[in-house]
This record gives C-alpha cells, structure tokens and sequence, in this order.
C-alpha cells in the first residue's frame, strides 16, 4: 500500500496521533505501515528475539526500550530474523546498532539513536498493552504509518 503520511493527515487529521520527531531512520525501508504490536523491554532484548520469529506481514512492531541509549535492543542478526518473518518495520523508544547492515536490509526501522553495546538478555519485559512515548499512545491493533515526514497512529486502518 503506497501512502504519504502528508496526505493522511490532509484527509484524516482529526483521526490521528503524530508523533513528535523524535525518530531517525535506520533501515532499508523508507516508508513503511502495518498493525501494531508492542513490547515494553528496556535494555533486554529477549522478548524481542521471540517476537521477530513470529509472523509479521502486515504488522509493526513497537518497543519502548524506556527511552534508554545505553544499551542497543536489535542490531543486525534480531532485523534479519525481522524480515525473514514478514515484519514490515520496528519502532524502538532506545537505541539499536549495526547500522549500516540495517540500512541494508528491507525493513522499516526508527529509533532514537545508535549504541554499540548489546542488550542484557535476562528475559525482562512484557508483550501487549499501550505504550505511550513521543506524544503517542502505541495500542496494540491500531495501526502505525511511517515515512520520510513522520510518524502517524491510527485508530483504523486508512486508505491512502
């Protein structure tokens, strides 16, 4: 589905969140949208190796890594099994790595930064439930539209 999330919001706007620019794009895809699926794990990525082994077509997956840059929740080998499984982009409130082999691979990715230490792996977190960060509430089943202009939330999905 080809979309422009400036003509969403010229068609939709009292219907969506827009989230503050906080995001840089690290990923081989520049656009990209899906249902949402969220995880909470700051600084432990273990929900997040289960997560992207699972069947993504058509879906987003959002993780608030609580905003940290001190540690980097998916780098090269988590985004590969990513687009392997279908997953049309990755949002991340924390960091990744291996950035230059993200750039490289079909796969939507924002994150607030780089870091080149890896996560813990202690099997912290928790799958499911609203996040909010960036001015957005992140519930699972609405549904995420990302391109070069923005990030946008919908309650629905909506037709370019």
């Amino acid at each position: 589905m080809a979309f422009s999330t400036c003509d969403l919001c010229d068609a939709h706007g009292d219907e969506l969140q827009i989230a503050q620019p906080l995001f840089r794009d690290f990923g081989g895809r520049r656009a990209f949208s899906g249902e949402i699926v969220t995880l909470s794990c700051p600084e432990d990525n273990s929900l997040l190796r289960v997560a992207v082994a699972e069947p993504g077509r058509g879906k987003v997956l959002v993780v608030d890594g609580g905003g940290s840059l001190r540690r980097a929740l998916m780098g090269d080998m988590i985004a590969a099994k990513a687009v392997a499984s279908g997953w049309e982009g990755v949002v991340f409130h924390g960091a990744v790595r291996d950035v230059e082999a993200l750039a490289a691979l079909d796969l939507g990715v924002r994150a607030l930064a780089a870091c080149p230490r890896a996560s813990a792996k202690a099997g912290a977190g928790t799958r499911g439930g609203v996040l909010q960060f960036a001015g957005v509430s992140f519930t699972p089943g609405h549904h995420l539209y990302c391109d070069a202009d923005g990030l946008l939330v919908a309650a629905r999905r909506l037709d370019a």
